[in-house]
């Protein structure tokens, strides 16, 4: 069997596109033309071997060899990345202070302080997982350099949206909620404690729909959140990352609930031109959350190329 080296700027040009959903704005991103990203596509599908993309209505999505070479091509990148900054002796040093809300502290930290302290080990970070509120107000007194927060609309000086992520109605993982809208009695609700954005949204949701409801359980943690919805005690609202297995997505139409909205995800900074650390961890943060949204998004994207 001929041994096959893949280009790694190929494969970075389809991670890209994959993470933006979109060809035209990965161009844009890498500085290629797009006629250049195409030739680049057509490049990687002929060194596969096999078509990774199929039509999806009016987008393209990825065939199964698609989705195996998404997986294989983020982690080549993720290898090369360390091994530029490894071999041009990047001594950084000092300490970065990150701040996150609860949903992203079991599944995404770890893997954002590990992929950073493998490649700049002098540098200690600061990790501070806390809601929303505390965020934005630790960045914008100087208590945060980095925090990575759902948007409430409240704008930071130096803040970027880095996506949208669905909200769903979240129920145990085993056995049925224990209620559905034909039963006339009032939806529990598992919440955080006020504020929350997500528990607004989904009270406002219930209005809308003339659903009534009722607050069954609150909780100033997530993990508390999650045992009282895992224990049936209501259903709850969250995106899907970070999830535990004892809790699971409801279906959009499974207990007649009604559709809820996306949530914008914004990384703030409290400097505009931060210091090479801080930097280089937003760097990786993003790419982290990049891969975390598109781990459950469809693997879609526009054909504009």
């Amino acid at each position: 069997m001929r041994r096959m080296v893949f280009d790694l700027d190929v494969l970075r040009t389809f991670a890209t596109g994959m993470e933006l959903g979109n060809f035209a704005k990965a161009a844009d991103r890498l500085g290629r033309s797009t006629s250049a990203v195409s030739a680049q596509l057509k490049k990687l599908e002929e060194q596969a071997g096999t078509p990774i993309f199929r039509k999806a209505g009016r987008g393209l999505a990825l065939t199964e060899a698609g989705e195996t070479m998404l997986a294989y091509a983020r982690r080549l990148l993720e290898l090369n990345d360390e091994a530029a900054v490894a071999v041009q002796s990047v001594e950084l040093e000092g300490w970065v202070r990150l701040g996150l809300q609860e949903d992203f502290g079991e599944n995404l930290l770890p893997d954002v302080l590990g992929r950073f302290a493998r490649a700049h080990p002098k540098v200690r970070i600061e990790a501070r997982v806390v809601r929303n509120a505390e965020l934005l107000e630790r960045v914008t007194t100087g208590k945060l350099d980095l925090a990575l927060a759902w948007s409430d609309a409240t704008l930071t000086a130096h803040c970027e949206k880095i996506g949208e992520v669905p909200m769903r109605w979240i129920g145990p993982a085993a056995g049925e909620p224990g209620w559905n809208a034909a039963s006339g009695e009032p939806l529990p609700l598992a919440s955080l404690e006020a504020p929350c954005l997500l528990r607004t949204a989904a009270t406002n949701a219930l209005d809308r729909a003339n659903i009534a409801w009722r607050l069954a359980f609150v909780s100033p943690s997530l993990g508390g959140l999650w045992a009282a919805t895992a224990a049936g005690l209501g259903v709850t609202i969250r995106t899907p990352i970070g999830l535990p297995a004892k809790v699971r997505p409801l279906k959009p139409a499974e207990l007649g609930l009604p559709e809820l909205p996306s949530l914008g995800l914004v990384l703030h900074r409290a400097e505009a031109d931060p210091d090479p650390a801080t930097a280089r961890l937003a760097s990786i943060l993003l790419r982290a959350v990049g891969e975390a949204i598109s781990d459950f998004m469809p693997q879609r994207v526009s054909e504009n190329a």
